[in-house]
């Protein structure tokens, strides 16, 4: 997919971090103006390279690019990333199995 300089592109990186019961994940978003999918989605593996480096992690080697259609720099709800994924399970089931398990960790840390 060419896109033109002006473009943005959220990418998707997944990384492992060692926890002392198991592991934890960690799904991270970025945004990138470049050229196109493939230089957006070059450039985010090399930053999650060096965020996992630095932070003690695994990067899981997987990289998911979304194309923002706005025009210009992002703004207030625009939309960032989009996955559409295929299931035989109901709403709440798919919720349970993919997002509600129990074992997230949402929110933010508060700074001291």
């Amino acid at each position: 997919m060419a896109a033109t300089e002006e473009s943005w592109f959220a990418v998707r990186c997944v990384f492992q971090w060692h926890a002392s019961e198991g592991a934890l994940y960690e799904e991270r978003l970025t945004l990138w103006q470049a050229g196109s999918l493939d230089e957006a989605i070059t450039r985010a593996e090399d930053e999650a390279r060096t965020y996992a480096s630095e932070n003690g992690l695994r990067y899981l080697e997987l990289a998911q690019c979304y194309h923002l259609a706005t025009e210009g720099r992002p703004g207030d709800g625009d939309e960032v990333f989009s996955l559409l994924r295929g299931s035989r399970l109901n709403g709440d089931a798919y919720l349970d199995h993919y997002f509600s398990t129990g074992h997230e960790r949402q929110g933010t840390v508060a700074e001291e």
